[in-house]
């Protein structure tokens, strides 16, 4: 019988909820964890890009794990790496102390650095952090591409380094690695709409932004799939793409969609802050439009 992921099948990149002053509100950040744990989700990323976290302060972000920690009793996979290396060992050492399950380690943005520099960046952090780290990987934020025999190199050396959230949009590429890899070194979709396409190659679950409302359609995909109920696993997925298209887009980018979705579900979690800022005119409306269709869809 084959062993269930180590974080789970099912992870919601969570947003991060402000009040009406703008601060963070870590009683409606536990009150949404406990919901989507309910709902099927069976870990999350807590101040990753969906929590907005290149506008949270660390104390903030240290606040919101230890929240999240306390509120519920899945694996809760810590948002603490960006370009500066130094800065991201503290933080991630401290996140640790909060008793975080693991770290996502976001190959550094902005900078560009060549791959020797992505590769030292990332061992430093698992060399500093005893905990499970998840490679981030994804180009189209941080400008490049962690290069695939960075990841099988960094995969068969670092025991600690146990997984990818692949979000480089390749899963023929994902293929490759996955075929590569050692044995338990496990690939995340990080991107809802290759979340079937990359499972058809070997990953195994995904990192998601929809999921913030779809896990009950991703559980049953995902149990589909299991069952080896393929047509129903597509029309599972068939009935998300309005949400996968909803999620993010030039005019409202991710996590604004989300932060309406949830408005309109009840949950109190405001506006993202800037240079995000506030969503566009309609956008609750059109949330309300797409749930209330894959209600329905879900017969």
């Amino acid at each position: 019988m084959t062993s269930p992921p180590r974080f789970g099948r099912i992870l919601t990149a969570l947003v991060t909820p402000f009040d009406a002053d703008g601060r963070v509100d870590l009683d409606e950040a536990q009150r949404l964890a406990r919901h989507l744990v309910a709902e099927g989700n069976e870990g999350f990323i807590v101040c990753g890009t969906t929590g907005e976290s290149p506008v949270l302060t660390d104390d903030e972000k240290l606040s919101m794990f230890a929240a999240v920690v306390e509120a519920v009793d899945v694996p809760v996979v810590a948002g603490t790496v960006g370009s500066d290396t130094a800065h991201s060992i503290d933080l991630s050492r401290e996140a640790a102390a909060l008793g975080v399950h693991g770290i996502l380690s976001l190959c550094p943005y902005y900078s560009r650095p060549s791959q020797a520099g992505i590769e030292a960046h990332l061992r430093a952090i698992a060399a500093a952090v005893d905990l499970p780290q998840i490679i981030y990987d994804i180009p189209i934020r941080t400008g490049r591409k962690v290069a695939s025999e960075v990841l099988l190199r960094l995969a068969h050396e670092v025991s600690n380094i146990v997984g990818v959230k692949d979000a480089a949009g390749s899963p023929a590429e994902t293929a490759r690695v996955i075929a590569a890899a050692p044995s338990g070194f496990e690939i995340y979709s990080g991107d809802d709409a290759l979340t079937l396409p990359l499972l058809a190659v070997g990953a195994v679950g995904t990192i998601g932004v929809a999921t913030h409302w779809t896990a009950p359609d991703n559980v049953e995909m995902f149990d589909a799939l299991a069952a080896g109920d393929v047509a129903r696993a597509q029309r599972v997925n068939q009935r998300m793409l309005p949400s996968f298209s909803f999620e993010t887009g030039d005019d409202a980018p991710n996590p604004i969609p989300s932060k309406a979705m949830l408005r309109t579900l009840g949950f109190s979690v405001g506006e993202c802050r800037l240079p995000l800022g506030v969503a566009p005119a309609g956008l609750e409306a059109r949330a309300r439009e797409v749930y209330a269709d894959l209600v329905t869809a879900r017969g």
